[in-house]
């Protein structure tokens, strides 16, 4: 997310911090890093912030004619929506994994998609791709390894949104930008 079109767009911002919040609460829980902390923990953050809001902001975006944005934001308000109000309702590890992998591919789709807003717009959705990949597939397989390095990878995810929208409200940095040519030697 480049950081004059976040500023331009509240919308967006807005969805890049539910998603920010919500991805490093689940993270967090996923990693075990804290004692008698789960990633189920964040259900009620997922359902509400990364469910309700997220999804609101992304219908906001669109109205905004921001379509990118706007299907991002809808679909992973969905995603986290959906994933909030199913925890502890006792559906298999695969299962759990299969749902897990379907959403990896809209995190996939999301990546491709914002080829050329940066890393806060492609590298937090590829690094959430990365995270729901490596949650599936350790649901499927029954490896707690791989969901830890899942949630630590959604942690940072979480940490990239969070910033990215950060950055739009405070008008800080999201890129570092090379000049673009050499300036030549002064004369003598």
């Amino acid at each position: 997310m480049d950081n004059e079109v976040a500023a331009g767009n509240t919308a967006s911002t807005l969805g890049q911090l539910a998603l920010g919040l919500t991805l490093l609460a689940f993270g967090i829980g996923g990693t075990g890093v804290i004692d008698n902390v789960a990633a189920s923990d964040a259900a009620a953050l997922a359902t509400w912030v990364g469910g309700v809001a997220l999804f609101l902001a992304g219908l906001l975006a669109l109205r905004a004619g921001n379509g990118r944005d706007g299907t991002a934001c809808s679909a992973l308000g969905a995603f986290w929506f959906t994933w909030g109000t199913a925890v502890g309702g006792g559906a298999s590890a695969e299962a759990t994994g299969l749902f897990l992998l379907l959403w990896a591919l809209l995190a996939l789709t999301l990546t491709m998609a914002a080829s050329g807003t940066g890393l806060f717009g492609q590298g937090v959705y590829g690094l959430l791709f990365v995270a729901l990949l490596l949650l599936g597939v350790g649901a499927l397989a029954g490896n707690g390894g791989l969901a830890k390095a899942g949630g630590w990878v959604a942690a940072v995810a979480g940490l990239a949104a969070w910033y990215g929208a950060t950055a739009a409200v405070a008008h800080w940095p999201t890129s570092v930008r090379r000049p673009s040519h050499r300036e030549a030697p002064a004369a003598s």
